[in-house]
């Protein structure tokens, strides 16, 4: 390189330096992790556009361009798939909006960590590791309403970090602009919690508790939209809904978990049951059929595909009837039951394969077939004119080559628990949150940091409670929040009288003795 050269990179250099440093401090962070993460975003995004599918996502696609709009799944989802056919004929515009989310609340929650004393070098290294790691990575260009309860739920934890970090200050009774902001931000992660998932308000109402016990003198507030978001989610499940015309679910889906919980119970102990019950679900299926394949309780579609679904739908009172005698006659074996669904939640290592109990992980290839939609003139999705926009078209084919066998070695049964399994990162995250606040125990942090662990411990009960089978994508939010828990480590090797970084983003400016309270 000659002299030239050099002068004029010294020259570029010097212009973004003196760029960068007018750019305010406290938002020096949030801009580079939102750059770095959605940089990398979108390569994952160029490597697999216009995304990554699933069964339901054609199901998506075939709902909203058929007319066929059914609330088995997140209506507010599947408008935004629609929009995104409405205004480009293809499903590229959401997927991109996601990664676009993704890096703007990993930016975010780097801002909330900042409050709690994390140095910026140590939360943007985590976010890029979300960003960077195939499960958590790929999740944000999957064309799945998972995917947005999944930052849902990651913006709900940032929230909650953000006013948590405000009590210890002292300043939680403060009702001022950013304490506005703040709320607002939480109930949109309450409201998406609520509405992308169907059944998912029990995230919220579970999470609630431990909320209420951190932020003390913001329980009003807290309670208040905790009741907004379920209020919002009956009334358009129940009223809105039925009242547009938007078709309700098959009977049976909603009394899929009691179904299975009574093939469980026949398989373990069929003389429990009475000549009555018997006769009840002899209708609905053949009792081999009931103590076998139907009584595995690692997977709910083991039962229902031994069942006849439209006899359930006839006869589900008297099914209902025969499931709460098997509760008060044997309260442990459907407790059993629900434990075993909702292992994904709980249990680091996968259960057994050969009863579907192993990691249920999506594939990233998108087969011609469409998953068995378009797999003939009959199907359903044989003749739709968006066929051509649902297959992989790489924007560039070399980060395909990368890209797909990265994703694919993720999936090694070796490196799932690490990858995939939320319940290693729910228990690191109760691990690490419990030794800051007994390293803060002086400073009556115990009960503030409850808060930050109120959103994972939401997620894994509203599994427990109803979960089909394990399936990785109900827990990929443990995944992400406990990555972004991590940073907190770094709080316990802190020197005491340190002070904190620059002033968190739209924070009103903090008195020395407030930037001292976060102090170890």
């Amino acid at each position: 390189m000659n002299a030239a050269s050099r002068f004029r990179g010294a020259g570029v250099a010097s212009v973004v330096t003196g760029r960068l440093r007018r750019v305010p401090a406290r938002l020096r962070l949030p801009l580079a992790v939102f750059a770095a993460c959605q940089t990398i975003y979108l390569l994952w995004w160029a490597a697999f556009f216009p995304g990554l599918m699933s069964y339901d996502s054609i199901t998506y696609v075939w709902e909203v361009t058929t007319n066929h709009w059914i609330s088995d799944h997140s209506i507010l989802y599947d408008s935004l798939v629609w929009l995104s056919l409405e205004v480009s004929g293809d499903l590229w515009p959401l997927t991109l909006l996601q990664t676009v989310a993704a890096s703007a609340i990993l930016a975010y929650t780097c801002v909330a960590l900042r409050d709690l004393g994390v140095r910026g070098r140590w939360s943007a290294a985590a976010a890029l590791a979300v960003a960077l790691l195939p499960s958590t990575g790929t999740f944000t260009e999957f064309v799945w309403k998972d995917a947005a309860f999944t930052l849902s739920t990651l913006l709900a934890f940032a929230a909650t970090a953000r006013l948590v970090a405000r009590r210890m200050r002292g300043r939680e009774a403060v009702r001022d602009r950013w304490f506005y902001q703040q709320m607002a931000l939480l109930a949109a992660g309450f409201i998406g919690i609520a509405l992308f998932r169907n059944s998912s308000i029990t995230v919220v109402l579970a999470a609630l508790p431990l909320l209420l016990l951190a932020l003390r003198k913001m329980r009003l507030w807290i309670t208040g939209l905790a009741a907004m978001a379920t209020a919002l989610y009956l009334v358009l499940n129940f009223a809105v809904y039925p009242a547009v015309g938007i078709a309700s679910p098959d009977i049976t889906s909603y009394y899929a978990f009691n179904y299975a919980d009574i093939a469980v119970a026949y398989g373990t102990s069929p003389s429990s049951f009475t000549a009555a019950d018997k006769a009840v679900m002899r209708q609905v299926a053949p009792l081999k059929a009931w103590g076998g394949r139907a009584a595995n309780c690692w997977d709910v579609d083991w039962t229902m595909h031994a069942l006849d679904r439209k006899a359930a739908a006839r006869l589900n009172s008297q099914l209902m009837h025969v499931w709460w005698e098997v509760v008060q006659r044997s309260p442990g074996t459907v407790a059993h039951a629900h434990l075993c669904r909702s292992q994904i939640a709980w249990g680091i290592w996968p259960g057994p394969a050969a009863l579907n109990g192993d990691t249920l992980i999506v594939g990233s290839n998108i087969p011609a077939d469409l998953f068995g939609q378009a797999a003939d003139s009959h199907s359903r999705m044989a003749h739709s004119q968006y066929r051509p926009v649902l297959r992989p078209r790489p924007l560039v084919q070399a980060l395909h080559t990368v890209a797909r066998p990265l994703y694919r070695k993720s999936r090694l049964p070796q490196l799932q628990w690490l990858v995939w399994r939320g319940a290693f990162w729910s228990y690191a995250s109760y691990l690490v949150v419990g030794l800051v606040a007994l390293r803060r125990r002086g400073a009556g942090a115990v009960v503030p940091l409850l808060g930050l662990v109120s959103i994972v411990f939401g997620i894994q009960v509203s599994i427990m409670i109803a979960n089909p089978a394990p399936l990785t994508r109900y827990m990929l939010p443990a995944v992400m929040i406990g990555i972004m828990t991590l940073p907190l480590l770094s709080l316990l090797r802190r020197p005491r009288g340190r002070q904190r970084p620059p002033e968190p983003l739209t924070a009103p400016a903090a008195t020395p003795r407030e930037r001292s309270v976060l102090a170890p």
